[in-house]
């Protein structure tokens, strides 16, 4: 059975699950930063997955990239898996702006997250929806 890692639990906040992945949005207001997290239990390496799942995770990624990309205006996508912290496999699609906090620096690890308030999770959410419309997503 899938359980998510607790430390993504406590750093996200859930917005829905696609074909594979669970769909969370990073707690910080500071990047259009999303985590795919496959379904699959103890799964901590991409090898790991079966090979229909290796190539619905990409084309997760690829699409929530490319939507991101348009929805929140990023000059660069950054997509990452690294686990060093938390074991459980999970990919970061990241917005990135020239104008962002950190540019040109990665994100983790740069000053302290700025979490959502209602009114601005709200707006993600929303906004995320109308990305995925028509597309196999169910949302939170």
């Amino acid at each position: 059975m899938f359980v998510l890692d607790t430390r993504l639990a406590q750093d996200t906040l859930p917005i829905g699950d696609l074909p594979l992945c669970r769909l969370l949005l990073m707690n910080d207001a500071r990047y259009p930063w999303f985590i795919l997290v496959p379904r699959r239990e103890e799964v901590s390496e991409l090898f790991q997955l079966e090979a229909a799942d290796q190539q619905q995770l990409w084309q997760e990624a690829t699409l929530l990239a490319e939507l991101v990309k348009d929805a929140f205006a990023a000059d660069k996508m950054n997509v990452a898996t690294l686990g060093n912290v938390v074991s459980q496999l999970h990919l970061h699609v990241i917005g990135r702006r020239r104008s962002d906090d950190t540019w040109p620096a990665p994100v983790w690890g740069q000053g302290a997250a700025q979490p959502y308030t209602a009114e601005e999770l709200q707006a993600v959410r929303e906004r995320v929806q109308r990305m995925l419309d028509g597309r196999d997503c169910r949302f939170v």
